[in-house]
């Protein structure tokens, strides 16, 4: 996902994104682990848009506060 994209969810859908994505990634890691995953740049994406969704996720917890 884009960040524009992201930036246009509620709070509650992008904390749901991440648990998603946190959860493929434990996959990932264990599919790595046992020599089975064929894509290991799937790795490095996924733990990008973990990380893509916590910034904006801080970004709209800080408006929130501020209002």
């Amino acid at each position: 996902m884009r960040a524009k994209e992201i930036r246009e969810l509620t709070i509650q859908e992008i904390e749901a994104l991440v648990a998603d994505k946190k959860q493929e990634l434990f996959k990932l890691r264990f599919q790595h682990a046992l020599g089975q995953l064929e894509n290991t740049s799937k790795l490095r994406q996924t733990k990008k848009e973990i990380a893509r969704l916590y910034t904006i996720l801080s970004e709209k917890r800080r408006l929130n506060d501020a209002k």
